[in-house]
């Protein structure tokens, strides 16, 4: 694919890596209302007073994710049109009849690939909606950051499989078993009972670090066990990215492994502080890019090069 498809690419995942830190940073300082229960407007304006904290947060990160839609939109447009035959054999003139995708076939996966990022992006969007319109009901939520950990993956297999590097090309997938499948399947669930204990409330159900409340297993009420589930599947995902860093000793799962680590001792700082905000920022800040460098380090284990 051409350049401007790669700049799309990596501009998409990293305003997308930007929406996803905004709107921690919206729920963490209580601005999901910010805008009332308005939706696409704000307090039935499109260009609102910002003179509200709140207002301002959460206009802030409707104009990103309208960046994002803007940009997830031209890439599958782009996509689409630099993949297709004029007629007569040949290529539209802007891309390179010598661009080694178009002879691997590459560019049709990019193109599904590029429309299942649109649909994540629609459905994301009527999320959104939901979640205003329902005054943020937990489930919704978590659908809403799900969603969104789904678009950033897809999307930087997209901007890896458009790489010129020899490493991340062409895009397939290698067969038998994938450690990094696992890792990631880890990562995803970890992500998911992380915004569970967040918006239900039972980041502060368990004091202390790394025991709950003095105990190994916590035997309180419902968030308690929540919070600690949580803490276990960080803990699993730190034991299985290990196993993996020892297995491949590759720079991508080694700085995931970092990443992972330093993610747990903000963790444990958080609740020994009694969760902060800025640390709370932070804390999801640091998750996205966990997430992020476990897609990008098995996308490279399941390359084909």
């Amino acid at each position: 694919m051409s350049r401007r498809f790669r700049l799309l690419a990596w501009a998409a995942a990293a305003c997308t890596y930007l929406l996803i830190v905004l709107g921690a940073v919206v729920r963490i300082t209580g601005s999901g209302l910010g805008c009332g229960e308005h939706w696409p407007r704000c307090y039935g304006r499109w260009f609102p007073p910002l003179d509200d904290v709140g207002t301002l947060i959460e206009w802030n990160h409707r104009l990103v994710a309208a960046l994002v839609t803007v940009l997830v939109v031209a890439l599958a447009a782009t996509a689409w049109w630099e993949s297709r035959d004029t007629g007569n054999g040949t290529r539209e003139p802007f891309v390179r009849p010598s661009d080694p995708s178009l002879r691997s076939g590459q560019a049709r996966p990019t193109v599904r690939l590029s429309l299942v990022a649109l649909g994540l992006l629609i459905t994301q969007i009527l999320l959104g909606a939901v979640v205003v319109k329902l005054a943020l009901p937990p489930w919704t939520v978590v659908l809403h950051l799900g969603t969104a950990m789904l678009l950033l993956a897809t999307l930087l297999v997209i901007a890896t499989s458009a790489s010129p590097t020899p490493g991340w090309r062409p895009l397939g997938f290698s067969p038998g078993f994938r450690p990094g499948s696992v890792v990631l399947g880890v990562g995803f669930v970890t992500v998911l009972f992380g915004a569970l204990t967040a918006n239900l409330g039972a980041a502060s159900a368990c004091l202390g670090f790394p025991l709950c409340n003095g105990q190994l297993v916590p035997a309180g009420n419902s968030l308690q066990v929540l919070h600690w589930v949580h803490r276990l599947l960080g803990f699993a995902l730190l034991a299985t990215l290990a196993w993996w860093a020892c297995r491949t000793r590759r720079a991508g799962v080694v700085a995931a492994l970092v990443l992972v680590l330093l993610q747990i001792g903000i963790a444990a700082a958080m609740v020994l502080l009694a969760l902060p905000r800025g640390l709370q920022v932070v804390h999801a800040a640091v998750g996205t890019a966990v997430w992020a460098a476990l897609v990008l380090a098995a996308r490279r284990e399941a390359a084909v090069g």
